[in-house]
C-alpha cells in the first residue's frame, strides 16, 4: 500500500506518486477478496467500465489473463475513489481528478504498456501528468462509443450464427489479427504469433467468440468481452471482405443483439473514428452514440 503525499520531485518515492495534500489518498494493489467491491464500483457506471468489468468477470480481479494488475485508490476514510489496470492495457475509473494523478505516476513505473484507453476528457487529464515520464504515444485514435437497446430491427434469419468452437481458430486468427493491425498498425501475428493465437482459442474456449462459417469460409465473427446484466460489450466485430454489402453483416448483428439482449440492458461497442464505413454499418444495425473515447498506442520503452 503507497501513501500519497505532495512532496518536492526530488524525493518522490519508487513510485513516483506526488498530489495536493487537500487530498490525501492511497494507492494499493488489489487482492482477490477485494472484487465484490471493486465490481460494485465499476457498475456504478457499467456503459463506461466495461473493459475492466470484462477482464475481472472473464479472469478474476487477480490474474495472469489480465496482462497487468488492478489497482485500488482510497481517501483517508477508505473509500474507493478510482481503480485502474496497469499493464498491457492503461484502463481506468475514477471519482477524483487526484486518483487520475495518481494512477497516471503509477503507471509512468510500468514500461510495458501497449495502449491507453478511456472517455476523451479523462484520457486527457491522464496525459497532463503521464506525460513527460511515461511511455511516448506512437498512434492516437478517437473512438465513438455505440450502444443498441430494445427494439432491435428483425433482419434475415442466419442459421448458422453460433458460437465458435476450436475447430473455427484457423479462421478466427487471421480476421481478429488482421482487425488488430487495422486499429493499431501492429501485427500481432509477426510480433507473438502463439500468444495471440493462445489468448483466441482461450476466448472461444470461454463462450465469448460468435461465428457464421459456411463451408470452410468465416463470413462473420464478433467476441462478447463484457457480459453483465447492464451492459454487453462487443469487440472484434469482422465480415468477410467478399461478402460486405449484402447485409450478411447486418443480419448477423441483429440477430446477435437480440440474442445477447434478452439477457441484458444494452449492447455496447467502439468505432474507430476514421473508419466511416464502419460507423454507417452500426448506424445501420440500430446502434447510437453515446460518448467519445480517446485510445493511444504507446511507443515500446526508450532505451535506459
Amino acid at each position: 500500500m503507497y501513501p500519497l503525499t505532495q512532496i518536492d520531485a526530488s524525493r518522490m518515492n519508487p513510485a513516483g506518486f506526488a498530489i495536493k495534500p487537500s487530498e490525501p489518498l492511497t494507492v494499493e494493489e488489489l487482492r482477490a477478496e477485494q472484487e465484490a467491491e471493486v465490481m460494485s464500483f465499476l457498475c456504478e457506471r457499467p456503459s463506461f467500465t466495461f473493459g475492466m468489468a470484462g477482464f475481472i468477470r472473464t479472469n478474476g480481479l487477480v490474474s495472469s489473463h489480465n496482462r497487468g494488475t488492478f489497482y485500488g485508490c482510497r481517501d483517508n476514510d477508505g473509500h474507493l475513489l478510482g481503480v485502474a489496470l496497469i499493464g498491457h492495457y492503461i484502463l481506468f475509473e475514477t471519482r477524483s481528478d487526484a486518483a487520475v494523478e495518481a494512477f497516471a505516476h503509477l503507471a509512468q513505473e510500468c514500461r510495458t504498456a501497449h495502449m491507453l484507453l478511456g472517455e476523451q476528457d479523462k484520457v486527457e487529464a491522464f496525459m497532463e501528468y503521464y506525460a513527460g515520464q511515461g511511455q511516448d504515444p506512437r498512434l492516437f485514435c478517437r473512438e465513438m462509443l455505440l450502444e443498441q437497446s430494445w427494439p432491435v430491427e428483425v433482419g434475415r434469419a442466419v442459421t448458422g450464427l453460433r458460437l465458435a468452437n476450436l475447430d473455427d481458430l484457423d479462421l478466427v486468427v487471421p480476421a481478429h489479427a488482421q482487425l488488430a493491425f487495422d486499429e493499431s498498425g501492429v501485427d500481432p501475428l509477426a510480433t507473438n504469433p502463439d500468444a495471440f493465437r493462445r489468448r483466441c482459442a482461450r476466448r472461444i474456449e470461454q463462450g465469448q467468440t460468435w461465428v457464421w462459417v459456411e463451408e470452410g469460409t468465416l463470413l462473420f465473427k464478433a467476441d462478447v468481452i463484457t457480459d453483465t446484466p447492464e451492459v454487453v460489450y462487443l469487440e472484434g466485430v469482422w465480415v468477410d471482405p467478399a461478402e460486405r454489402g449484402k447485409g450478411y453483416g447486418l443480419d448477423c448483428m441483429s440477430q446477435l443483439s437480440r440474442e445477447l439482449l434478452a439477457r441484458t440492458r444494452s449492447v455496447c461497442l467502439l468505432v474507430n473514428e476514421k473508419f466511416e464505413a464502419a460507423q454507417r454499418f452500426y448506424k445501420k444495425a440500430g446502434f447510437k452514440l453515446v460518448s467519445h473515447y480517446d485510445t493511444i498506442f504507446l511507443k515500446a520503452d526508450r532505451p535506459s
